[in-house]
């Protein structure tokens, strides 16, 4: 009876050990939600950017870069480090004063790529002047993304021509 005893609570124990043996690795499914998760924080970047735009806010839009980010705006100029980037945010006409303009992006325009701890963001900027409706400056930026102590950051950016067509 004693063996019989020893021998259930043994077969309950390896019973509740195997049932947890797959907590180390994840799931198909686990993976998924999180690929879902960092797409979506992924793209809250391009969302911050189009917000810090439309408000002129330089200190919001320089949460999204990393500390040692690189960022070409056109051919020949690359910055380094956020102190050059938030610079030439000063500078830009989209945080003059004197324009109040609109950011946005078309959605479709909008792509996505996650691979661990990495990924990269495409998307457009389409500045609007209310006032006249219509566009008066466009860009492209092309990015390197990646996961910094929890937050999604931009490490890399590149401007791209914008087209204004689907």
């Amino acid at each position: 009876m004693r063996a019989l005893l020893i021998g259930g609570a043994l077969g309950v124990l390896v019973a509740s050990l195997a049932a947890c043996g797959g907590s180390g690795g994840t799931s198909a499914s686990e993976q998924a939600v999180q690929r879902k998760a960092d797409r979506w924080e992924i793209d809250r970047i391009e969302q911050t950017w189009h917000r810090a735009t439309s408000r002129q806010d330089v200190g919001l839009m320089m949460t999204l870069w990393a500390p040692n980010a690189t960022f070409t705006p056109k051919p020949g100029t690359t910055l380094v480090g956020k102190k050059q980037i938030r610079s030439f945010w000063l500078k830009a006409p989209v945080f003059q004063p004197k324009n109040h303009w609109v950011s946005e992006t078309p959605a479709y325009k909008i792509r996505i790529t996650v691979n661990g701890d990495k990924g990269t963001l495409y998307f457009e900027c389409h500045y609007v002047d209310p006032k006249t409706q219509k566009v008066v400056q466009s860009a492209g930026a092309d990015e390197q993304v990646a996961r910094i102590d929890g937050h999604w950051l931009v490490t890399n950016h590149v401007g791209a021509t914008a087209l204004l067509r689907p």
